[in-house]
């Protein structure tokens, strides 16, 4: 790539998702080496997590143009004289740029992030540039984006986060890895807590508030849900790079409840017998619920009994 090509590759690529006909999450798959990157939606994304982030992280986002030429003077001047990175001046777009296009950090790699960034900028609009940046952000292990972590954290999408969620969604990716709550509790407690600080500090939450989502228990991670799992799956390998979102016409209570059904008539009937639903309304001839077998963890509960040939 050179230095006057946007590395925007990355960012094109995301894990298809399919929705129920209401839009409610049935199953995503991953992008290249597994990792969970689930494009970001902007007005399903919680607008106070939204303005606490680019407070701390950026405050004058809407106004630089990709840089922030005094914070980034004071960071290189530090840089300069200790020879290495060691302190921060990078804005969200410049830190969008590191996530498109890793290096080692060093002085030359910042500039080159900086270059990027006022291209990003002018590409993508200061909108496009946060939603590519909270896609992109890292989460630890094989989370990128905050509608992975937030499914994964939490359970449910972030178009509604508690303080507590909303600090440790903005601690984590400045040190993923050593910030996960399943993995290392203790400096994510800390991370949170810090931030919960820094946001009492600006007045951007009450003393009470940051105390209470202080002592909140930290998340385990959980697996993302699945629900219609063969059929969403084949949903989602349909999907295009540019449209990753499948709305089905399943409706994901009514689905929830035929997969538990499925599952206590193949536990009564034996190990050995096979489950399949397909629930159509016959009126549209629409799919509704689409149950592939009693279970994953059942002999051949692999295979899709509904496409399967039987005797």
């Amino acid at each position: 790539v050179t230095a006057f090509t946007l590395p925007l590759g990355k960012l094109q690529r995301s894990s298809p998702v399919v929705l129920d006909r209401h839009g409610v999450w049935l199953r995503a798959l991953p992008v290249e080496d597994g990792r969970w990157r689930l494009r970001a939606d902007l007005d399903r994304t919680d607008p106070v997590f939204v303005r606490r982030l680019i407070a701390l992280e950026d405050a004058h986002f809407w106004l630089h143009p990709g840089v922030d030429p005094l914070a980034l003077g004071r960071a290189l001047v530090s840089d300069v004289a200790a020879r290495r990175v060691r302190s921060g001046g990078s804005t969200l777009t410049m830190q969008l740029a590191r996530q498109l296009e890793p290096r080692p950090r060093t002085v030359g790699a910042k500039l080159l992030e900086a270059w990027r960034a006022v291209g990003l900028e002018a590409r993508l609009s200061k909108r496009g540039v946060l939603a590519a940046y909270l896609t992109l952000a890292p989460y630890g292990g094989s989370l990128e984006g905050v509608r992975a972590a937030s499914l994964a954290y939490f359970g449910h999408e972030p178009s509604t986060l508690t303080d507590a969620e909303q600090a440790l969604l903005i601690a984590i990716p400045q040190a993923p890895e050593l910030r996960r709550p399943d993995r290392r509790p203790q400096a994510a407690r800390l991370a949170r807590t810090q931030v919960l600080n820094r946001l009492m500090r600006r007045g951007l939450i009450s003393p009470e508030a940051a105390r209470e989502a202080a002592a909140e228990p930290l998340p385990r991670r959980s697996f993302l849900p699945e629900l219609a799992w063969s059929a969403s799956a084949e949903l989602a390998r349909k999907a295009s790079p540019s449209q990753p979102t499948v709305i089905s016409t399943i409706d994901a209570p009514l689905q929830a409840r035929r997969e538990a059904l499925a599952a206590q008539t193949g536990a009564g009937q034996g190990q050995q017998s096979s489950v399949a639903i397909v629930v159509l309304d016959t009126a549209t001839r629409a799919v509704r619920a689409i149950v592939s077998s009693a279970g994953r963890d059942r002999p051949g509960g692999w295979v899709d009994a509904t496409q399967a040939l039987r005797s």
